[in-house]
Parts: C-alpha cells; sequence; structure tokens
C-alpha cells in the first residue's frame, strides 16, 4: 500500500471543526499577517531519448546529462531510467473504506506513466469525430499489454468516459458507451460553414442589392458583423479549452509520475504556451494571459507531456473539390486557397510548439491516427525523470528556460523547455475578455471548475468526506445556513457531511511566532439530475495553528463538518469540494445520494427547533 493510502486511512477522529457558521470557524489569524514560505521548489523533468532510427535510448547515467536553467548549471537531485514493462504492470489497490466514506483518491500507477486520450468534439468538424472514433477502437484492438489509459470528451465542459484502467475491453465499451458525434456551434472555420469555393453569401447579397448606394456601406457592416462573430466564437472555444485543460491537470496533479496526454483535435485555435523570442509572449491570447501562464504551470507540476493528433487526417485543400472548381468566383477560389494554408499553417504549427514545449510529440497529415496513439504511449513510456532545485531562490514570476543536452551526439531529446517561477500561495491574476462578454461561465475560475456536475475530481488536495443521515425522521426546513438554489419543497433529509483533508497537500506558511497558517475554502452543493442547483453550504476556515495543534492536525488531517439538506424525494447527488485560497489548489468529490440510502443515522432524535415532516405515502 502506498504513503498516500496510509495517509488516507489516518484521517479519522481527530480535530473537527464545526462549519455551521457560514463565516467559518473562529481564527487568531490577522489581515495582512507576515509569512514564511515552508516549501520548497523542486522541479521534474521528463526527458525522452531516441536515436536516429526513432528508437528508445536506455542505460544512460546522471553524468551523460547535462542541465541548465536560464543559462546556469543546476544538480540533479535524482535520477530514473523508465522502460515500459512489457508485462504484469498494474493500478495499486485502493484502500478499505468504511460505507459512506468517499475519496478523490485514484489508484496510482506501480511503474510507468499514464496516458490520457482526450476525444475534442469543441473544436472539431462534426463530420471528423466517427472517423476518430474508429480510429480509437482499432488502435483498442490491440494495444501496448498494460498500458494504463483514461478517456475524457471535451465539449463545453471536460467529461470523464473511462478512469484508469489496462483493461482494453473496459476502454471499447467506454468508447462505444459515448454518444454520437457532437456538433459544436462555436465551430466556424475555412473548412466548415462557409466553405471555401463554395458560394459566397456576401457576393449574393451584394448581387441582389444592384445599384443601391447604400450597398457599400451595408455590405461593410455585414462584413464587420460576420468577422465579428467569428472572432468571439473563436474567443469562447479558447475559453472553454483553456479550462478544460486546466480541469485535466487538476485531475491528474495528485498522480505521480509522467502522464501523456493524447488530444484528438480538428482545430487548435491557440498554443496554451508562450512564444518564445516576441516581444508579446502571449500574442495570440486576446487577453487570456492569466489562465494560458496558469494552464502552462499546472500542466508542467503535474508532469503532462501534450501529444497533438490532428484528427483531420491527411488533408486536401477542399477548394479543389470539383463541385467548387468551376463555381466561376476565381477571386474567392484564390481567396480561399491563400486562408486555407494560412490556417493550416498556423494550426499544425501550434501543434509543434505544444508539443515541443511540454515534450511530446505532434502527429500530422496522416491516416494512421491509431499508429499515433500507438507510438504517443510507447514515446511516453519510455523516459528519464530529471529532478533539481533551481539555484535561483528568487520567485518573481518570471519564466525560466530548461536546457537537457547529451555528452554523446545523434541522439533526439524531448522534453518541457521552462516554466513559471511563481512563489507558493501567490495567487495567479484573471485576465478576461473585454466587456459583458466576459461571463462567469466561461470565465475559469478552479473551484467552479472543480465543483461542475459530472466534472473529473480534481486531485491537488486529497481528501475523504464521510457521509451520515444526522436523524432518523426527516425535516420541514433546511440545516442551518443552507442556500438553496432553486424553489424545492420539504420534507428534507439531513445529512452530516464531514470533510477531512490530507494536511501534505495544503500550502502551510509559517509566521514569525512559529505558528502554520493556511486559508481554505469547504463547498457541498447539492444538484438534481440535470445538474441544476438544489442547495449548498459554503465556509472558509482561516487557520493558525501553534506547534502542538499543528502536529494534531498532521497527524488527524484538517477537518470540518458540515450540514447539508437534500429532499427527501426524487434523485440527487453531493459535489463536496475543498480549495487551497493561497495556493488555488483544489479537490473535489461527487457522490450519489442513493448510495447513502441504507446508512443508519448519528442520531435518532429531531433537530432542535424544527419540526419533523408529516410521513407521507407512496402512490
Amino acid at each position: 500500500m502506498s504513503s498516500r493510502h496510509v495517509a488516507l486511512l489516518a484521517l479519522s477522529a481527530g480535530l473537527i471543526v464545526s462549519a455551521g457558521a457560514q463565516g467559518g470557524a473562529p481564527s487568531t489569524a490577522q489581515p495582512g499577517i507576515t509569512t514564511i514560505q515552508a516549501k520548497t521548489n523542486i522541479v521534474v523533468v521528463d526527458v525522452v531519448v531516441t536515436d536516429r532510427s526513432g528508437n528508445h535510448v536506455h542505460g544512460l547515467k546522471p553524468s551523460d546529462f547535462s542541465l541548465l536553467e536560464n543559462g546556469k548549471p543546476q544538480t540533479v537531485a535524482h535520477f530514473e531510467d523508465h522502460a515500459e514493462p512489457v508485462t504484469g504492470a498494474h493500478l495499486s489497490a485502493m484502500p478499505k473504506l468504511n460505507p459512506g466514506t468517499f475519496t478523490n483518491l485514484t489508484p496510482a500507477p506501480v511503474t510507468g506513466g499514464l496516458n490520457v486520450l482526450l476525444l475534442d468534439s469543441l473544436n472539431t468538424p462534426i463530420n471528423t469525430q466517427a472517423f476518430v472514433h474508429a480510429e480509437v477502437l482499432r488502435y483498442l484492438k490491440n494495444p501496448h499489454q498494460g498500458t494504463r489509459m483514461a478517456i475524457f470528451t471535451m465539449g463545453q465542459a471536460l467529461h470523464l468516459l473511462q478512469g484508469f484502467t489496462s483493461d482494453p475491453e473496459v476502454l471499447r465499451q467506454a468508447v462505444n458507451r459515448k454518444s454520437g458525434p457532437q456538433g459544436s456551434v462555436l465551430m466556424n472555420d475555412a473548412t466548415t460553414g462557409d466553405a471555401p469555393g463554395g458560394e459566397d453569401p456576401m457576393a449574393s447579397l451584394a448581387s441582389a442589392m444592384g445599384n443601391d448606394p447604400s450597398a457599400s456601406t451595408m455590405l461593410a457592416l455585414e462584413a464587420q458583423f460576420q468577422a465579428e462573430q467569428k472572432s468571439f466564437q473563436t474567443q469562447l472555444r479558447v475559453r472553454y479549452t483553456i479550462a478544460a485543460l486546466n480541469q485535466l491537470a487538476r485531475y491528474l496533479s495528485g498522480l505521480p509520475g509522467r502522464k501523456n496526454l493524447i488530444w484528438f483535435s480538428g482545430s487548435f485555435p491557440v498554443t496554451i504556451l508562450p512564444t518564445s523570442g516576441t516581444r508579446d509572449p502571449f500574442a495570440n491570447g486576446e487577453g487570456f494571459e492569466d489562465e494560458f501562464r496558469q494552464t502552462t504551470n499546472l500542466l508542467s507540476r503535474s508532469q503532462v507531456a501534450v501529444y497533438p493528433v490532428d484528427a483531420r487526417g491527411l488533408q486536401g485543400s477542399p477548394v479543389f473539390d470539383s463541385v467548387n472548381i468551376g463555381a466561376g468566383n476565381s477571386t474567392k477560389f484564390g481567396a480561399d486557397q491563400s486562408e486555407f494554408s494560412s490556417k493550416t499553417a498556423d494550426e499544425h504549427s501550434t501543434m509543434l510548439l505544444m508539443a515541443d514545449q511540454t515534450g511530446g510529440h505532434a502527429y500530422l497529415n496522416t491516416n494512421g491516427l491509431s499508429e499515433a496513439v500507438d507510438k504517443a504511449v510507447d514515446n511516453g513510456s519510455n523516459f528519464y525523470s530529471l529532478t533539481y532545485t533551481p539555484t535561483d531562490h528568487d520567485w518573481k514570476g518570471d519564466f525560466r528556460k530548461i536546457q537537457v543536452a547529451l555528452a554523446s551526439r545523434g541522439y533526439t531529446l524531448s522534453y518541457r523547455r521552462g516554466y513559471y517561477a511563481d512563489a507558493p500561495g501567490v495567487a495567479v491574476r484573471r485576465g478576461g475578455l473585454p466587456g459583458a462578454e466576459a461571463t462567469a461561465l466561461v470565465k475559469h475560475n478552479a473551484m467552479q471548475s472543480a465543483l461542475q456536475f459530472g466534472a473529473p475530481d480534481p486531485t491537488q488536495i486529497i481528501f475523504q468526506a464521510s457521509v451520515s443521515p444526522t436523524f432518523a425522521v426527516n425535516e420541514d426546513v433546511l440545516a442551518a445556513n443552507n442556500k438553496p438554489g432553486m424553489q424545492v419543497a420539504g420534507p428534507y433529509r439531513r445529512y452530516s457531511v464531514l470533510i477531512a483533508a490530507d494536511p501534505k497537500d495544503i500550502d502551510f506558511t509559517v509566521t514569525p511566532e512559529g505558528n502554520h497558517h493556511a486559508a481554505l475554502e469547504f463547498v457541498t452543493i447539492v444538484y438534481d439530475t440535470e445538474g441544476k442547483i438544489v442547495n449548498s453550504i459554503a465556509n472558509r476556515i482561516n487557520a493558525d495553528l501553534n506547534a502542538e495543534r499543528y502536529a494534531e492536525v498532521r497527524h488527524a488531517g484538517v477537518q470540518v463538518r458540515q450540514e447539508i439538506s437534500v429532499p427527501a424525494r426524487g434523485k440527487y447527488v453531493l459535489r463536496v469540494g475543498v480549495r487551497d485560497i493561497a495556493a488555488d489548489k483544489v479537490g473535489a468529490i461527487e457522490i450519489a445520494v442513493a448510495a447513502l440510502a441504507k446508512l443508519p443515522p448519528l442520531s435518532t432524535q429531531p433537530a432542535p427547533a424544527t419540526r419533523a415532516a408529516p410521513a407521507t405515502k407512496k402512490p
């Protein structure tokens, strides 16, 4: 059993903070308190080494590598040579939990890397998605033995189809369970919608208007409107994409080792990484600099290498389609061909940069998508891990360039090229779209994303939630400090939620007096089966612990108890989340209320100052 499993089992009876009051438990923490960081930044660099024939090179020693950060030599503190085992690979077993106890701990691999298949319907034309589906199933007929893989889909939200497993049949069933291809209302590019070489709607409008003197003005306004619509749709796709990648990185954060993100997409609207050598490294970001910065760091800290796969396969320009040839509009034909070539080159450049900056590989212009998956899995399962503590301790948020080289020539090295040196506990600023377009629905927020109905469970903070009915009878009023999200009639069943967070995942800071300080947020939400918020409770806790209390917390975990009311009729789920506010780290669990039906209540007495709801007969 791993040390993480042992720590989880230890989170039992201990320090419990009653979170009944909305403001949280009393604290001695003072605003503006001076703190000293208690953690050391450690950088892990995974390096894939191949020879001229593309074969993986193993058996190298630490002395064979030179490692630089911003041109300054670094000392390799830990070194591992990872070679994917042919047989015997398996996931560690989950600890046995008591009835009513749940956790966001995900079984970790014993050896080797983890592989994530991301099926992107947000940025992929609907006619391409069926091709991707068939190619993924073709790969799963004969995958690498022992390969651990999870499958996600990305639309306007990220969804987990199947958690990590090495059983190809389970993975095939998950892919087949996926609903049919989903069209994205935000897809509008040179290969869809107004197809290159097709009829030009603007030309048709001009023809219909004839010699109307106002035609040129109206055409200009219409063209401006269409351009703004296309730009806004692209910005929305970027926002949803960035939010999904943030969620994915937080989900993978608690899992050790390298993760290989194999991303099938028909369009990569913008790179998620800075463009080196330019005055503005996020020149294509259009106001998303802060989101990109956060995503870059999350992927880096979670050891994620990106393998973009162009889901469109081998492409030919659609303007040469027999229907379009001979359309008679040579001017539009040339413009469309130029647009297609420029757009394809930009997207391929984005894919190549994304792969290069994270230590992955891009697969372009190939109809063998299943072979691309096979190569990505193989490439991402044979690597070296180099760990070092930077000699530069000035965490001022600058981008630091990583350089790795070998004494022997003739080898190709793939590794992530840098990271942002943000100090622990420093929150990242939030950028946004100008004007009213920057709505809460598309603006990324870590806790909001973690608490979304049906979202993957982030693992930056590992915790367990023990849920029990509080009383044996129903009530006709909500528990104290509950905030209903919609009009729902009683009776209600009250549940006690005991949350115990692993203190190792919380960034405690040390005050000059020697106390340990942390600011935490705990939220429990009740959702109906359509994902609508029915009820919720949220608490913020400022912990300022002396040495004795801190030692107890290190053993028992950071524990908070909440009381939440759930309608007694109907089907509902609980979404429980924990956030380290300073470090902006999150954890979450989703629990079906039906799984709690047979649990005994904590008390046989009704709640004080409440009246039990009358018994109801089944119709």
